[in-house]
This record gives C-alpha cells, structure tokens and sequence, in this order.
C-alpha cells in the first residue's frame, strides 16, 4: 500500500479521536441515547464533536482523490504521497486549532487542506 492509501486510513479514524475526547470531557454520556447527549455539549466537548463530524464530511473527497489521482496514473507518487500527507497533518492542525477555539487558524487550516484535495485532482488531470 502506498503511503497516500494509509492517508486515507488515518483520514477515517481520525473522527473516533476527536470522539473520544468529546465523551470524556463531559460526565453523563448515555450510550442509550447518544445523540441527546450531543445536544447538550459545551465548550471543548462541543468543539470536538464539531470536529469529528467534519472529519466525516472532509473524508469522502480526500479518498475520492487519492484513489483517482493513483487510477489515473499521470503523478508520480512521490507527488500525491506528498499532498495525502500534507491533507492529514493539516486535518490535524484543525483539530487542535478547533478544540483550543482558533478560529481563524481553523479556517486557514481548511481551506490549506482541501487545497491539497484540489491539487490531487489537478494532478490527476
């Protein structure tokens, strides 16, 4: 497997971290009924619920890339390894930026991410 398909794999877990920080810095988590329990969320527990949900919507277009830019052929893989790993260190610094309330840094590290989703297709082309 390349390093850019384990990418992809790091990009899918990455949700279950911010998860798991988001039910253990609340007290009351309900397995029962978990989403009434994500209603109630503040602060750092509701950043971190925020972020793993969009690490679940950053997900499909970053395997989406991956995946064409390795069919596709054209890049080499040096070049998409690069920009996959780029992507999932970005994804982390949002995180972070996300649970400490930095939202601007937050944003920045967004738009930095899906830049290198563009330019996997891009290379692709």
């Amino acid at each position: 497997m390349t390093t850019a398909y384990w990418c992809v794999l790091a990009a899918a877990m990455m949700p279950f971290v911010f998860t798991l920080i988001s039910k253990s810095t609340t007290p009351g988590y309900n397995n029962r009924r978990p989403r009434d329990f994500y209603v109630s969320l503040q602060g750092l527990s509701a950043r971190a619920n925020w972020a793993q949900q969009n690490c679940f919507e950053a997900l499909p277009v970053f395997a989406a890339a991956v995946i064409i830019a390795h069919q596709v052929g054209v890049a080499g893989q040096a070049t998409i390894d690069m920009l996959a790993v780029a992507f999932i260190g970005l994804r982390v610094l949002y995180g972070v930026f996300y649970l400490v309330d930095k939202h601007m840094l937050r944003s920045l590290s967004w738009f930095a991410a899906y830049g290198c989703v563009i330019a996997l297709f891009i290379v692709s082309a």
